[in-house]
């Protein structure tokens, strides 16, 4: 239920005045913009980002969609982060205008992991940037059919998404209609 671009994203072309100093906040809306629009940032627009948090014991799950276009929309500041926590590469942090974490760009040499590099969020830390497609945390203790559902979508194609759509909508139409469940 994600997709990654291919490509880890050169953060050092988006920000090469910045690499020689050892800390930096970007804080004026006009350069967050030029950042934003930057060649580098051009793939995080298709890059969708659908996480399935579960709590296994609890028996519950929530998918949430992270909104790149309000994370971009709300970000506040940018901070490069060059040391500290064992960290090799930097880290640059978005931030909204009430100090709360959005997401974050690691970009490591040719040595870096891919840990290390790339476009990252944290849905504790981002939680208010991220929509619920199911409305919360939804449970699944005795529907072993909405388990296997979620399995094969992670798995199958967009026109197999497409057709599943139209079956589940019917279902609904049906429901709405005064049909059993």
């Amino acid at each position: 239920m994600a997709r990654y671009s291919y490509q880890p994203i050169n953060v050092s072309k988006c920000f090469p005045d910045l690499w020689p100093k050892r800390q930096i906040i970007i804080n004026r809306p006009h350069d967050i913009a030029k950042i934003f629009d930057d060649q580098a940032f051009s793939t995080f627009l298709g890059i969708n980002v659908m996480p399935l948090i579960y709590d296994e014991k609890e028996q519950k799950c929530n998918i949430l969609v992270f909104d790149y276009v309000a994370a971009k929309k709300n970000t506040a500041r940018i901070e490069k982060l060059s040391s500290g926590s064992g960290r090799k590469h930097p880290v640059f942090l978005f931030m909204d205008a009430e100090d709360g974490y959005i997401c974050e760009v690691r970009y490591g040499n040719a040595s870096a992991n891919a840990l290390q590099r790339g476009l990252w969020t944290d849905t504790k830390k981002a939680i208010r940037h991220f929509h619920s497609v199911t409305n919360g945390w939804i449970d699944y203790t005795h529907n072993r059919t909405l388990v296997k559902l979620f399995s094969h979508a992670l798995v199958s194609s967009n026109p197999g998404h497409e057709a599943a759509l139209q079956q589940l909508g019917a279902d609904i139409d049906r429901i709405r209609k005064g049909g059993l469940k």
